[in-house]
């Protein structure tokens, strides 16, 4: 569980760390469009960092469940984000990469399910 809380503080601060970039060092070099789609980039990685600190923390979650909802988050993260920050951060062509982030969203989103269904049977059992 510490393992998790670790990386996600990381991913926190990483978060900010790009935001404050991107708002300050980027805003002459990224065109518009650019600069907005780098900030949706930092917004979903704080978003799932604030998810990731909630899952990690939640005692009705098993350390089974915990693990395997922050994994599927940290990948979407680093495949919906990260690819947004490679394009934006490299030179590498978003031509060549841009299929990575929309499957980062459905991982992101996979997280999200993964969720709903534990909630789903507790609420059931409970019932």
């Amino acid at each position: 569980m510490f393992k998790n809380l670790i990386i996600t503080c990381f991913l926190g601060m990483l978060a900010i760390i790009l935001g404050a970039f991107g708002a300050h060092a980027l805003k002459g070099i990224l065109t518009p469009q650019e600069l907005a789609s780098f900030e949706t980039a930092v917004r979903y990685q704080m978003y799932h960092v604030i998810v990731l600190l909630f899952v990690n923390i939640y005692t009705e979650f098993s350390f089974s469940q915990k693990n395997t909802i922050s994994y599927i988050f940290f990948l979407g993260i680093l495949f919906f984000s990260g690819s947004i920050y490679t394009i934006h951060l490299t030179t590498i062509s978003a031509k060549s990469i841009w299929f990575i982030t929309p499957i980062g969203g459905l991982v992101l989103s996979i997280g999200w399910i993964s969720m709903i269904i534990i909630f789903l049977k507790k609420y059931i059992k409970n019932k």
